[in-house]
């Protein structure tokens, strides 16, 4: 039972994250200068050039979110990537903050798998400073469970997780928690609740509980039981500052702060605040509307939850909440380009459990 409860929450808060989730943030404090890139992406030092070529090339693409701009965009980051040398930290910071940028588009334009192969680049570039590897193994982590590659997710955080204790970066706190956070997270999709306990253990009170952080700690409590710390968790992930946050992919702060509202909605439904989790998640719901568009596979995951809160709040109160989430569901799998059941065509596997729900609620 907590397996199961554990991979169906897990599976719908990373597929809003765009997550299932992730990299989200990284709560990293970095000792390296930040700069900002589009107005939220902190990164390590790069050179100038690098920095207004990446600057422009987002801002360009998610000013008209067209196919076009999209690869208008890569085709600007191409060229800077083809531009950086490759034989110090700051050129391979460059370098990486390109190939960060890279990945964000491509995730953003809907081809997951090739903004996996761009964050694996990012890992091999040794010479690159430990915080901006630690942003594109959370995002590469996250992207693989979206994907439902659980395994290999597992193995990337484990191997991560190792470099750090292998290099003495484990003296680095917030270094460490956070490749412990990424290498829990990755456990607990598979189910292996002891092993993701002993890893988010001692994260209580740590400063490093926010963002991200926070949220995968948060699923963890959610998972196990422990409500009321889950819900301080989620509240933290929501309230992450931006100032000093290095992102990508579906580990951004705004795909963080929309998984955790979404969790939270859920939770409150699990305890019987059908109110508060209605008020919740509509909040999400507005968010996700605003940030992705009315007809995004997103908005369809939430209306799930929302439809879900409903079912939950008629069988516990015998009222007539059953003859909304009908309609809800329904919806959700229009959104979701959910395929008939007898369709052999391809699924959008970070979707696919949750069409199974909403489906097998009907």
């Amino acid at each position: 039972m907590i397996r199961a409860a554990t991979k169906c929450s897990r599976e719908a808060a990373a597929t809003i994250c765009g997550r299932t989730t992730s990299a989200r943030s990284s709560l990293v404090r970095y000792s390296t200068p930040l700069r900002l890139i589009h107005g939220e992406i902190s990164v390590p030092n790069a050179n100038h050039v690098a920095i207004q070529m990446v600057n422009y090339a987002l801002s360009h693409a998610r000013a008209q979110k067209s196919d076009e701009s999209y690869a208008q965009g890569m085709l600007v980051l191409e060229q800077c990537l083809g531009n950086q040398p490759n034989d110090d930290q700051v050129s391979q910071d460059s370098k990486a903050t390109v190939l960060l940028a890279m990945s964000d588009l491509l995730y953003e334009s809907g081809n997951s798998s090739e903004a996996i192969e761009r964050l694996k680049q990012v890992m091999t570039l040794t010479l690159s400073s430990l915080a901006i590897r630690v942003v594109a193994v959370e995002a590469l982590v996250g992207l693989l469970i979206q994907s439902g590659q659980d395994d290999v997710s597992s193995n990337v955080a484990d191997e991560f997780l190792e470099l750090v204790k292998g290099r003495g970066h484990e003296n680095l706190q917030d270094v460490a928690a956070t490749a412990k956070t990424i290498k829990g997270l990755a456990e607990l999709v598979k189910g292996s609740i002891e092993s993701a306990q002993s890893l988010f253990l001692g994260l209580e009170n740590h400063e490093i509980s926010k963002g991200n952080v926070a949220l995968s700690y948060g699923e963890f409590l959610h998972a196990t039981g422990n409500f009321e710390t889950a819900k301080e968790m989620y509240q933290k992930a929501i309230q992450m500052d931006t100032k000093e946050s290095m992102c990508s992919c579906n580990m951004n702060l705004k795909a963080v702060s929309l998984a955790a509202t979404f969790a939270l909605g859920q939770l409150e439904s699990h305890i019987g605040n059908f109110g508060d989790a209605e008020e919740t998640l509509t909040r999400a719901l507005t968010s996700a509307e605003e940030h992705y568009g009315h007809n995004h596979p997103k908005v369809g995951v939430i209306l799930t939850g929302v439809a879900l809160v409903y079912r939950n709040k008629a069988k516990q109160e015998h009222s007539s909440s059953i003859l909304i989430q009908e309609g809800l569901f329904r919806r959700a799998l229009e959104l979701m380009k959910a395929p008939p059941l007898d369709s052999e065509g391809p699924t959008n596997l970070g979707t696919q459990e949750v069409m199974a729900l909403a489906r097998g609620k009907l």
